[in-house]
């Protein structure tokens, strides 16, 4: 079994210890193929010679009032096994007190690409996601991070923090790791009811809907989403609708129009009951 560090003394060392190559994966547990995925492309740029580190940490900064921050599940003893097995070498799994301090009083906030889609709804939540992020990557001095394209406004952002601060960390994006049925696999996707899991899938089927439309010729932003919408309402009545919009693929603004391959993303974040499931495409 890997070693499963739980203290900022011991992490650091093991870090002055192993010394190199580092990459890193976030993660707040609750680990599925998609983290595991994200595991094995660590292992593959870390190479013989380097170190895969997976953090799991269920970082409070990023959940509002009303969201599930107790209820979130936490799988440290499956995560570990998981870990393990898709090639990691060390997990650090810290309580919160050794990351945040009683009276901590700073924070880290990107300005020009959280205000959008997600950031819209879930005040404060990118604040959260920057500073634990940037507070892992002092901790763990890595080379390398790896992170999953389904939240593609957080790995946006995280770009741009790397990019402002001058951080020393090369960013690797991930793609989607998806169920048999297009569903993005995500750890709250254990949330949904029977029902609610039958008409997940309409989420991916209205992207991809809206693009096959955008390849045929359709270019105004507001009639594709349309389009979406309409497809998603059709074969998922049980969801809600938090947001889908056509947004520039690197600005995240709304883009009335779609004129070149990869320059749009659609996003969308849509509940299932106490589920919110997120999901997006690139329109190429």
């Amino acid at each position: 079994m890997i070693p499963v560090i739980s203290t900022v003394a011991d992490l650091r060392r093991w870090r002055a210890a192993v010394g190199g190559r580092m990459v890193l994966v976030p993660t707040m547990g609750a680990l599925h193929e998609g983290h595991f995925t994200l595991v094995r492309r660590a292992r593959e740029l870390a190479g013989d010679a380097g170190r895969v580190l997976v953090t799991i940490f269920v970082n409070p900064l990023q959940f509002g009032p009303n969201e599930d921050f107790e209820a979130y599940p936490r799988t440290l003893e499956a995560d570990v096994a998981g870990c393990a097995e898709a090639g990691a070498d060390a997990v650090f799994a810290p309580p919160v007190s050794e990351v945040y301090a009683k009276d901590r009083s700073v924070t880290v906030q990107e300005s020009a690409l959280s205000g959008r889609l997600c950031g819209a709804s879930r005040p404060g939540h990118f604040d959260g996601v920057a500073t634990v992020v940037m507070k892992l990557f002092n901790l763990t001095q890595p080379t390398d991070a790896v992170f999953g394209q389904k939240d593609y406004q957080q790995l946006a952002i995280i770009r741009r923090v790397v990019r402002d601060l001058n951080v020393s960390v090369e960013i690797h994006g991930a793609e989607t790791v998806r169920e048999a049925d297009g569903l993005a696999m995500s750890s709250r996707n254990r949330y949904l009811t029977v029902e609610e899991r039958a008409q997940a899938p309409a989420l991916r089927r209205a992207l991809l809907a809206a693009r096959d439309a955008w390849r045929a010729g359709e270019v105004e932003g507001a009639r594709l989403r349309e389009w979406a919408l309409e497809r998603l309402a059709e074969e998922a009545p049980l969801g809600r609708v938090d947001y889908l919009e056509v947004v520039d693929a690197a600005a995240l603004t709304e883009l009335p129009q779609v004129m070149a391959p990869g320059a749009a993303v659609m996003a969308a974040a849509v509940f299932f009951g106490r589920a919110r499931l997120i999901d997006n495409l690139m329109l190429e």
